[in-house]
């Protein structure tokens, strides 16, 4: 049996049998059919697979004429009287065509509409007692010549528009006379209606109805083709605007090449793989390639292009992804501290914690140490035996006399010469994104109208921001929270309030004499001995009394700086 609807044949004139078959009610075998409906005048090609009406067919006589039922379920194999429609069409086999898999291939003429009164028989195959149905013709009013005449027109319309229908279909419906015919072989001809939609144009008596109902249906694919046209014509328009930009570029490609080679496309290129290796977050990677389209464009000539070149060369060199990888070692940590600086206990026992918890939790985030002392103290050097405790890289920038802000923001790209703040270059000599960074002096800040650099470290020093930290000159977010800032002051006085409350003080309030002859027995007196040539022991020696007379009355300072230079 069919599984969908058949494109039906040109109507036929009715024979002389078939004005016969349609004379008076009588007894018809019944030939169950799915997703299709038979309608009058129409010739429909059908397969037949069921047993029972391969049996019916071959039982048919010299008339041969039937009546096709459509069933209501087409997933029934065995439909019984209850599963088909009552309105069927009373129709004529014209030719019985054998198939290799034992089904059969015939042509039926639909002839009239016709309505089951009564079934006489379920088994081998359906018979019943039919009863022609006759038509309610419909006047001819304007309307309906209206209605007809706009049938035709969305019809041929429709026709035009779909590949799947044959355009011989338009010429054929301007040679059916009548309304209720035209709009029988509107229908049949339609694929898009759906059996549900045909069955109740089949039981429209009314001709004047049934029109109106067709028109409706006409009209609504109708929009439809049109939308479709629509995209399909705007979605070939993008396709010829991506080919021709393509072709152009091709060519574009091709000239350079002539004229010595494609070397911003190289460029381009070895630009993209470095975004794709650099393992940027997402939203910088987006506006990264966003500039680099931009940059694809532009002119060697063109007055931004270095511009736009140097901002990509910022992006790609950032190390937004790299860390220092190397284990803290507690033990190691603690030698090195002692090796490098005498006493600070303080100190040094605060440093060592922090270290211990970040070995615990490595995600922890870095915090903001403020050492305060006065000049000479080793708050600089202190910084850097931090930084070799943890194995990380050292960057020391100095605040003191900074006035502008852009200093630590960085300057916006609308300026020539424009540049990241001096942290964004800090992280960038550092090559990773945990550095050790010391911030010295930042009780030294200047303020004036170019801004106010303490109010811009701000957001860099505080750990519940700084995960987003935004340069002006970058404009995409960059994740300071792994840096281990560290600045250092001679007072805490000169520091605004807002900026201290996001460090941690830890103070260096001085040497005693005893701790200074120390400090320089270990690490003075070796260090400049060696930079000026000399062999202790062989060439100079300094006996403790010649240590304690310089310092009490050469040196009298709460650091060593003096008694370095003495």
């Amino acid at each position: 049996m069919p599984n969908k609807q058949k494109q039906p044949l040109p109507p036929q004139p009715l024979g002389p049998e078939a004005k016969r078959a349609i004379e008076a009610p009588k007894e018809m075998p019944v030939l169950p059919v799915r997703d299709t409906v038979l309608f009058p005048h129409a010739m429909l090609p059908l397969t037949i697979g069921r047993e029972s009406s391969i049996e019916m067919i071959r039982s048919l006589g010299e008339e041969k004429i039937i009546a096709v039922v459509a069933q209501r379920d087409p997933q029934n194999d065995t439909p019984q009287p209850e599963d088909l429609y009552e309105v069927g069409t009373l129709a004529l086999v014209h030719k019985i065509i054998p198939m290799p898999n034992k089904s059969l291939f015939i042509f039926a003429e639909g002839l009239q509409r016709i309505r089951l009164s009564r079934f006489t028989q379920v088994a081998p195959f359906l018979k019943a007692i039919v009863e022609t149905l006759e038509e309610i013709e419909a006047p001819r009013t304007p309307e309906i010549e209206a209605l007809e005449s706009n049938i035709v027109s969305s019809f041929q319309q429709i026709v035009a528009a779909s590949p799947n229908l044959s355009d011989e279909l338009q010429a054929i419906v301007l040679t059916i006379d009548g309304p209720g015919r035209i709009a029988d072989f509107v229908v049949s001809s339609l694929p898009f209606l759906t059996t549900p939609q045909r069955q109740e144009l089949l039981e429209t008596l009314d001709i004047a109805k049934r029109l109106d109902l067709v028109n409706r249906h006409l009209i609504k694919e109708r929009q439809l083709v049109e939308l479709r046209s629509k995209i399909e014509a705007e979605v070939q328009n993008q396709m010829a605007q991506g080919q021709k930009e393509y072709y152009l570029r091709e060519q574009l490609k091709a000239i350079q090449k002539e004229l010595g080679g494609d070397e911003e496309g190289r460029e381009v290129e070895e630009l993209r793989k470095k975004i794709a290796e650099a393992g940027m977050p997402e939203e910088v990677e987006k506006e990264a390639l966003r500039e680099l389209n931009r940059f694809s464009k532009m002119s060697p000539a063109a007055a931004e292009y270095t511009i736009s070149r140097t901002y990509l060369d910022w992006l790609v060199t950032l190390p937004w992804n790299r860390t220092t990888d190397k284990p803290i070692s507690i033990p190691e940590a603690h030698a090195i501290l002692e090796a490098d600086h005498y006493n600070l206990a303080k100190v040094k026992e605060r440093i060592l914690e922090y270290l211990s918890v970040l070995q615990l939790k490595p995600e922890m985030k870095g915090p903001i140490l403020c050492l305060v002392g006065p000049p000479g103290v080793g708050k600089t050097s202190l910084g850097k035996s931090i930084a070799r405790a943890l194995g990380r890289k050292f960057i020391r920038i100095s605040l003191g006399g900074m006035h502008d802000e852009a200093e630590i923001r960085g300057h916006r790209r609308t300026y020539i010469g424009a540049l990241p703040g001096q942290i964004i270059q800090g992280i960038k000599r550092a090559g990773t994104r945990d550095p050790v960074f010391m911030l010295d002096e930042v009780d030294k800040i200047g303020r004036d109208f170019r801004g106010d650099p303490a109010a811009a470290l701000l957001e860099a020093l505080d750990p519940e921001q700084n995960f987003q930290f935004r340069d002006h000159y970058l404009e995409v977010p960059f994740d300071l929270s792994k840096v281990l800032f560290i600045t250092t002051a001679n007072v805490l006085d000169p520091i605004p309030e807002a900026l201290r409350d996001r460090m941690e003080v830890l103070e260096l309030p001085g040497y005693t004499e005893e701790e200074k002859i120390e400090i320089a027995k270990r690490h003075i007196i070796p260090r400049q001995a060696e930079a000026h040539g000399l062999t202790l022991e062989e060439n100079i020696q300094f006996t403790t009394e010649a240590l304690a007379e310089l310092i009490r009355h050469y040196t009298r300072e709460a650091g060593l700086r003096n008694l370095e230079r003495n």
